[in-house]
């Protein structure tokens, strides 16, 4: 995968446009593409000292010292939204993500680019930004969508839907300081979901509420999707988007890496995760002269299916004469076990020089994981001699293909590690 690049845009910055769906409906309705991301550029000054007095600010502009350094966010990014997709944004913390969505709510202004939005946008970028404790739930309901655009009527007709997600209404009178934390994100979550516009912005938000709260959320989640309306989800949670999304984009150091279909972009996003992680045993150390040069070069694609062949090699020079083999290990790297384990101790080497060993196998029955391969020399005392280092231990993607999106009963399953295989017996 290539990161983007694009020649910088000549262009001023623009204001970013947003209609109300009551002023731009035939609008809305005849445009295809519903946010239109066009070369977006923006930077933050960080200070780096602090000037003491009007004296030392003098000092420092003379000696060209200008207290700040420029931090690139976004770099040039370009994307569209289409009408009803479910857009996944992902990347790492400090990739860009929030900056994009505040410029897309209107919180931030681009340095140069623009964004064009087709529609009336409801942001939920923080939970519970523009609520006051010392207003009762109902009171913050209004006041919350007056923030978001909508009149008292508008926010009249969604009034009831908003405290029957939030399921609050024996609370709705009391002042918002005495709700505890969990029933003050389910109201700000509830506002913003149920707020009637073209395009809803979620931020980090899959995580609120109870158990029972999220698994109504998840249902909204779907329901969402089927009906077609246009979302934007950013989230680190790379099931999420391949359960909600149609379509995500990966955003690395402020520029589009990847683009394109959920499983894609999310199983990429995976790998670079993984790979930034060190291998579990990196400092170890098997200090023995004996052997030295250990290599493990990965064949087969980081990226698999569970039917698709794991194939690798593993070199090393042996210095003295004496018995070796082969230990190795595919560990999963979020549970931190061994799921594959195996050994070459019935063919032993024998004698000094450079060793190799080829292994192939596969993993048919799992579903998605991540594995990174640990591999270690032994001699014929089961005493490990060597031990492969971060550089030598490859990350392994195993990822199912074979779910159409429409089938949930085989996606909801697909969550577990192994493969499902039983059969039900039902009696009424």
């Amino acid at each position: 995968m290539q990161k983007q690049k694009g020649k910088k845009s000549s262009k001023t910055t623009k204001p970013v446009s947003m209609s109300k769906k009551s002023s731009s409906q035939t609008h809305f309705d005849d445009q295809k593409d519903i946010i239109i991301v066009d070369h977006l550029s923006k930077s933050f000054k960080l200070p780096t000292e602090r000037s003491w007095g009007l004296k030392q600010a003098i000092f420092n502009r003379l000696k060209g010292i200008k207290g700040y350094t420029k931090q690139e966010v976004l770099k040039d990014i370009s994307f569209t939204v289409k009408k009803g997709e479910f857009l996944g944004i992902v990347g790492r913390n400090g990739s860009g993500k929030s900056t994009l969505l505040k410029i897309l709510s209107k919180i931030y202004t681009p340095d140069s680019g623009s964004i064009t939005v087709n529609g009336s946008l409801v942001p939920f970028i923080e939970l519970g930004v523009g609520f006051n404790p010392e207003l009762t739930g109902r009171e913050n309901i209004y006041m919350n969508g007056a923030m978001l655009g909508f009149s008292t009527e508008e926010v009249d007709a969604m009034y009831e839907e908003i405290v029957e997600f939030a399921e609050l209404s024996e609370f709705m009178n009391q002042k918002l300081k005495n709700y505890s934390s969990g029933m003050q994100v389910r109201l700000a979550f509830s506002v913003a979901i149920k707020a009637q516009g073209d395009i809803l912005i979620l931020d980090e938000v899959l995580a609120v509420g109870d158990e029972a709260f999220q698994r109504k959320c998840n249902d909204y989640f779907m329901e969402r999707k089927k009906s077609g309306k246009t979302t934007i989800l950013v989230t680190h949670d790379m099931n999420a988007v391949k359960k909600y999304c149609n379509k995500a984009v990966l955003i690395e150091d402020g520029l589009i890496k990847v683009v394109g279909a959920p499983d894609d972009v999310a199983n990429q996003y995976s790998l670079d995760n993984a790979s930034q992680k060190k291998a579990l045993n990196d400092d170890f150390t098997a200090e023995h002269e004996a052997v030295s040069e250990l290599k493990v070069n990965l064949l087969s694609p980081a990226q698999i299916t569970p039917h698709q062949e794991i194939k690798f090699e593993i070199s090393y020079q042996v210095n003295q004469a004496i018995p070796t083999y082969i230990a190795f290990s595919l560990t999963d790297i979020d549970r931190n076990i061994w799921i594959y384990n195996d050994n070459s101790f019935d063919d032993m080497t024998e004698g000094m020089g450079e060793k190799k060993f080829l292994y192939t196998c596969s993993l048919a029955e799992v579903n998605d994981i991540k594995l990174k391969l640990q591999v270690s020399v032994r001699d014929q005392h089961d005493q490990i001699v060597a031990f492969a280092d971060s550089k030598n231990t490859p990350i392994i993607l195993v990822n199912r293909k074979d779910i159409a999106d429409d089938d949930v009963s085989a996606k909801d399953s697909a969550t577990g590690l192994i493969q499902r295989n039983g059969t039900w017996k039902i009696s009424q």
